[in-house]
């Protein structure tokens, strides 16, 4: 039995693959999006070889592409019949320090985290208001909770900008009209965005692991979740409360 139906963003790879691997494991048919459809059409085969009756579709989508998010959208709802969940997931993680003469890095981060993430919003709750019902979630992370140093401080704008969005939903109440709104924190994951980090990272756990975390979270519609619960819930209230000379050293 199908237990609903999930629009995926940035599902190529990482976070977003791995979502869509465990979302399949719990009965729910797909529709996951990325620029790569190469990745995406092997993410399909992989799925319904061990699943034979869900139904995944695949789209091309790069999410930069205003008009594009939204005619992808209404054709994964009229194509599924019903979108009771969308997760916006797609994602960029370069960046520089600014004023180090890298704002193209900084505007691409910009412009795919946050401008982007506002049209997949503004696609789903047109979808979901209709429908009045629906499930929004937005993947943030942990330094959106506070101003990041260095080549991180522009990434970690844009993911307090995407809660901000849907903190803004969770003020207006939506939930009255149908419709959970969720913000993820995810703390430090293993995915394809960071493999190249060479260097040991305290707290690091691997991608199924991490995204076992995301997804219970989501299953449960929490209206904010830190994931993984320890040690990013302790870590992420020192992250917020603590001064920024405490702030300094453990991030």
């Amino acid at each position: 039995m199908t237990t609903g139906t999930i629009l995926i963003t940035g599902a190529s790879s990482g976070l977003g693959a791995e979502m869509a691997r465990q979302f399949a494991d719990l009965g729910y048919d797909l529709a996951i999006t990325a620029r790569r459809t190469d990745r995406l059409d092997e993410l399909k085969a992989e799925i319904t070889a061990k699943h034979p009756d869900r139904r995944v579709l695949t789209k091309a989508l790069d999410v930069t592409d205003d008009d594009a998010v939204f005619r992808v959208f209404k054709e994964v709802a009229a194509e599924l019949g019903t979108l009771d969940r969308v997760i916006i997931n797609a994602g960029l993680g370069k960046g520089a320090p600014l004023g180090k003469g890298r704002y193209d890095a900084n505007k691409a981060t910009a412009m795919t985290n946050f401008v982007a993430a506002l049209a997949q919003t503004e696609a789903a709750m047109e979808i979901f208001r209709a429908q009045k019902s629906g499930h929004l979630v937005m993947i943030s992370s942990v330094s959106a909770m506070r101003g990041m140093r260095s080549a991180i401080t522009t990434y970690a704008a844009t993911k307090a900008g995407v809660a901000a969005l849907a903190e803004g939903l969770i003020n207006e109440n939506v939930k009255a009209k149908g419709i959970d709104v969720s913000i993820i924190y995810p703390g430090y994951i293993r995915s394809e965005m960071n493999d190249k980090v060479e260097q040991k990272v305290r707290f690091m756990v691997d991608t199924e692991t991490g995204v076992r975390s995301i997804v219970a979270a989501i299953e449960k519609r929490k209206e904010k979740a830190l994931v993984p619960s320890w040690p990013w819930v302790p870590l992420g209230f020192a992250l917020k409360n603590a001064p920024m000379s405490v702030v300094r050293k453990l991030f």
